[in-house]
């Protein structure tokens, strides 16, 4: 009898750009320096120096899902993968539906970039599926049941870090209200000026106690528009946030969404945040 072996091999890379946390004591005023870097997204950046940049505001969006409904009586319908570069109605049906959600993910302009992949990323974080930043078919069946995490707090104004799923959620009175994409410390040593730490992000109930309205140039990296909560470790803008834990110790969002929270004051000095 004749045997047929079929071998598929799927290979993954991954890489991420550390941004790092500050290990120093950063005055109020901070450096500087060099602009902001270039973000894929719609949201504005602005170089070193200048005024808050404006960010996109997101608005308010239909609660219907996106792809048709599979019958009973048939096969389940092809859903068209959306992933980062589409465009079309497919891909505002789905940042409509993201936002109705709460997954943050600027305005919804019909095109998929950087910010709607961190969406993305933060609804199959909440779903438990696979991190690829791509809408298939069990994330557009997240999409359909409604997928959201629920909040630990029950009443007043917190900024909960679910290190867990690695998730960043503004809540209020116990509703989450919007819910983004983080990086947060990624557990492996590293070495700084002959020592040697431990890049985790501590568990625990703090209050943010001083931000910076612009870059940090901090020893282990640029934050940018910090707001820090335990020490030198804050809950800022980068580059870089990939779908794992990455950082040395802080919540990374990205610039498009630390331009968001700024302008619209969702994390105000004296917030209450519950790392778990």
């Amino acid at each position: 009898m004749r045997r047929a072996l079929l071998i598929t091999v799927a290979l993954t890379a991954a890489s991420a750009l550390v941004a790092g946390c500050d290990s120093s004591d950063p005055v109020a005023n901070g450096p500087v320096p060099s602009p902001v870097p270039s973000q894929a997204s719609s949201a504005p950046t602005a170089p070193a120096g200048a005024a808050s940049p404006a960010a996109p505001t997101a608005s308010a969006a239909p609660t219907a899902s996106t792809g048709p409904t599979s019958s009973a009586a048939a096969p389940p319908a092809v859903l068209k993968k959306l992933k980062s570069g589409a465009e079309g109605a497919e891909v505002l049906a789905l940042q409509n539906r993201l936002t109705a959600l709460g997954y943050w993910n600027g305005k919804p302009d019909g095109k998929f970039g950087s910010t709607t992949q961190q969406a993305v990323f933060a609804l199959q974080k909440a779903a438990k599926l696979g991190r690829d930043g791509v809408v298939g078919p069990r994330t557009h069946q997240a999409l359909e049941r409604g997928v959201r995490p629920a909040a630990k707090s029950t009443s007043g104004k917190f900024v909960e870090i679910d290190l867990k799923r690695q998730l960043l959620l503004l809540v209020q009175d116990g509703r989450v209200e919007q819910i983004f994409n983080t990086s947060t410390g990624s557990n492996e040593y590293y070495e700084q000026d002959g020592e040697t730490y431990l890049a985790d992000t501590p568990r625990g109930k703090f209050r943010v106690s001083r931000q910076i309205d612009g870059w940090r140039d901090a020893p282990l990296g640029l934050l940018w528009r910090p707001k820090y909560f335990n020490g030198g470790i804050a809950v800022h803008g980068a580059p870089s946030v990939p779908a794992h834990p990455a950082s040395h110790g802080c919540a990374r969002v990205s610039i498009a969404a630390m331009n968001w929270l700024w302008s619209h004051d969702e994390i105000p000095v004296k917030t209450r945040v519950w790392v778990y």
